[in-house]
């Protein structure tokens, strides 16, 4: 576990400006990085303990975030 937020330029620091510039032009996108930083949020708020949830609950929004982070890598690589 850990407890370092994961924001999208943190993972993709060499993709930081095509994340912005995508996020303005790609509605798609800019959906998909919203629900990423929710997400996101909420494992982090899981992880510190502000917001404790069940661990399997946990690993439910872990797993959806992953799934995200590959789309919205998939969405970047192109």
């Amino acid at each position: 576990m850990s407890h370092t937020p994961h924001d999208l330029v943190a993972e993709f620091p060499d993709k930081a400006e095509l994340i912005s510039q995508l996020k303005q032009s790609d509605a798609h996108f800019a959906r998909l990085a919203d629900e990423y930083h929710d997400l996101n949020r909420a494992v982090h708020r899981a992880e510190t303990n502000v917001e404790p949830m069940e661990q399997l609950a946990e690993t439910d929004l872990r797993k959806r975030r992953a799934a995200l982070k590959d789309a919205i890598w998939q969405a970047l690589s192109k």
